[in-house]
């Protein structure tokens, strides 16, 4: 429990980033919903149109709705021009704000439509027109029953906020996923634990205005709304009270060797006097489009991952021949600089315990076509759906009976559970000796290279002091130090944090 108090301590800043946005959410939510609800009062036509357009929202899951703003804000910029932000709070926000909408608006409606029609007769009878109508008989007989909807929503909201992470907006969601990268489970419980006590002070503070708006005990209702404005301005205190214009964003995909090299590059920049903050848990599209546009600053990739995701390249040069080609069009394309190679390759490759490898002969991909009917792949989430899968999938004519989706973490505990009987693993995985796993030979080059590359931003790359803090990384890794990284986290016993490996991994190799 001791653990889990220090944990939570530890995440004054994401709940303040996560206050922010769930509480813009709401207001924006609020501020679309009740002009839309007195319309829909009077026409049965925009009612059944609004309420639904929301319960179409709310159909989708939570996450799509956060990705799908990502592509749609892209689009924008040709309108709003390339300044408009395309991942972080801005879609975070218009995603969160249409998921809050139904519940207010379904209540609003549901309040307006259900007057008393010999009170609205009574208002029009003694000659108020709409607004005074409107202001002094429908709010107030409706505020309860909105306030219930707002309540409804708050909760909800708070609850998907988590899910910002993955567009790079930082929340109670950043040590959960973090968590389940690494299966720290008190990261897990801090950041689920943190998100439902928020969720329930909104409700209850909330509740206080509702009951207050009922029994017309104007102090009660001022003294809720007085807490969540003190809530929130406490929020923008920490948020933004200490801000730094030297603040440099770095990017990290979601597992354990992005946290760490994310983690290792702060700590150079830290000590070039920049502050930092961190977007983990990105996709690779994302992350990518990310720093090309500036959303973020820095960014660790992968050669092979550029050249089939962006570049949409099939053919598989050499090494030299593909980074040379992916400076080319990094510069030509956007502007982002490539900074260099950090001296280790993480590729793609399957993987199978050794005794079952073995057992069943199975020394290179070839082995598996005429068993894979029989036998079950897993994969990380993005694994299956990338080019790359499919050049090794139709060069060695796999089909497999079943394919499963899994974190990075869970797809090796898959693999010792019997849930998989192969997985798409990652070269530098220190689980890789741990659990005496071995990779098949890939003998026809399917598999694209993937050396690790550091990316900077266009405006980033030009700051001469930036690229000389971080130039002494170039070459700086193999894999063997980063295999050893990597296992300090996953590992169960002596677990490092993100931030501990990186500081021994610069010291293991003399940064």
């Amino acid at each position: 429990m001791n653990d889990i108090g220090i944990a939570l301590l530890g995440l004054g800043d994401k709940l303040a980033a996560h206050v922010l946005l769930s509480a813009s959410a709401i207001a924006l939510g609020i501020a679309v919903a009740l002009p839309l609800a007195i319309w829909a009062s009077r026409s049965p036509a925009v009612a059944r149109a609004t309420l639904g357009f929301a319960s179409l929202v709310q159909t989708i899951p939570a996450l799509a709705l956060l990705a799908l703003f990502f592509p749609i804000l892209l689009s924008l910029r040709a309108v709003f021009g390339e300044g408009l932000p395309t991942l972080g709070f801005l879609p975070s926000l218009l995603a969160l704000s249409l998921y809050a909408l139904l519940p207010i608006l379904r209540n609003a409606v549901t309040a307006q439509a259900n007057l008393d029609p010999g009170v609205i007769e009574a208002a029009d009878g003694v000659g108020m027109n709409f607004w005074q109508r409107l202001r002094l008989v429908e709010a107030p007989l409706s505020a309860p029953y909105i306030m219930a909807g707002i309540r409804t929503a708050a909760v909800w909201t708070i609850g998907a906020a988590t899910l910002s992470t993955t567009i790079g907006q930082p929340s109670l969601g950043d040590p959960i996923f973090a968590g389940l990268q690494t299966q720290n489970w008190v990261l897990v419980l801090a950041g689920c634990i943190a998100s439902a006590g928020l969720a329930l002070v909104a409700d209850a503070l909330l509740g206080m205005i509702e009951k207050g708006l009922a029994t017309r005990r104007r102090l009660l209702a001022a003294g809720g709304l007085g807490a969540v404005v003190l809530g929130i301005l406490a929020a923008l205190t920490v948020q933004f009270g200490g801000s730094n214009d030297d603040r440099i964003v770095i990017g990290a995909k979601s597992f354990s060797e992005q946290y760490i090299l994310a983690r290792l590059i702060g700590q150079r920049l830290e000590a070039a006097g920049y502050s930092v903050d961190y977007r983990d848990g990105l996709g690779s599209a994302v992350a990518h489009r990310a720093v090309s546009t500036g959303a973020i600053d820095v960014l660790v990739d992968y050669t092979g991952t550029i050249w089939t995701n962006q570049m949409e390249r099939r053919d598989n040069p050499d090494r030299d021949a593909m980074f040379a080609e992916i400076i080319e069009w990094e510069t030509r394309t956007s502007g982002t600089h490539v900074l260099g190679r950090l001296g280790f390759e993480n590729a793609y490759g399957l993987a199978m315990p050794r005794a079952k490898a073995e057992a069943g002969s199975f020394e290179s991909i070839g082995d598996l076509a005429a068993r894979a009917p029989r036998m079950t792949i897993g994969g990380d989430p993005e694994f299956f759906e990338r080019p790359d899968w499919f050049g090794v999938r139709d060069t060695y004519g796999l089909r497999f009976a079943e394919r499963r989706n899994f974190s990075p973490t869970f797809m090796y505990n898959a693999l010792q559970s019997g849930e998989a009987d192969v997985i798409g693993a990652y070269t530098s995985d220190g689980r890789i000796a741990a659990d005496d796993l071995v990779f098949l030979d890939d003998p026809e080059g399917a598999f694209p290279n993937y050396d690790a590359i550091i990316l900077l931003s266009p405006e980033t790359g030009a700051d001469e002091r930036i690229v000389t803090a971080l130039s002494p990384l170039v070459g700086a890794i193999d894999v063997e130090a980063m295999r050893a990284a990597n296992l300090s986290v996953d590992r169960e016993e002596d677990q490092l944090s993100f931030d501990e490996a990186a500081r021994r991994l610069a010291e293991s190799v003399g940064l």
